[in-house]
């Protein structure tokens, strides 16, 4: 679940860089992969996991309440990631200070909104779907997926 973040994340971000912020960063990686995605998703999905049993949207109270530990576990992951990287790499990846509803430079009521929807599309929707392949991921191929990625870890921080 982890790289499947990293990857959705580093498509999302190639993609807003695309068409939104031709000078934005695309992660602090070499590889295709954005861990703050990972551990998102990786988090969210524990997290439901752990509270809802079913993934049956069967009373709006479900929604909500998901909603919000959501919207809770998603932006403390942007604002731990934001300050994890600028004490380790001394970059700023991402900012929204000149949003209006902003906490920081990390954290912003309008992008924690949009995480948490997300989010929730995510992890009830597409994960339950993704859960039947990952299962038939050879183990290693994770293995090497997982070395691969120690490697650019350590490639990053050391260069």
């Amino acid at each position: 679940m982890y790289f499947i973040g990293c990857i959705l994340g580093y498509i999302l971000e190639t993609t807003m860089k695309t068409f939104f912020n031709p000078g934005m960063n695309n992660g602090i990686l070499y590889g295709p992969w954005i861990p703050v995605y990972g551990f998102g998703i990786t988090l969210s999905s524990f997290v439901t996991n752990k509270i809802f049993k079913s993934r049956k949207f069967n009373n709006p109270s479900k929604i909500i309440i998901s909603f919000l530990i959501l919207f809770t576990t998603i932006t403390i992951v942007e604002e731990l990631g934001g300050l994890l990287i600028e004490a380790v790499f001394n970059k700023t990846f991402w900012s929204y200070k000149s949003k209006k509803f902003n906490i920081g430079p990390y954290i912003s009521l309008e992008m924690s909104l949009l995480w948490s929807f997300l989010s929730l599309l995510f992890v009830w929707e597409l994960k339950p779907l993704l859960d039947i392949y990952i299962k038939k991921i050879p183990r290693i191929l994770t293995i090497i997926l997982l070395a691969i990625h120690l490697i650019d870890i350590i490639f990053t921080w050391l260069f």
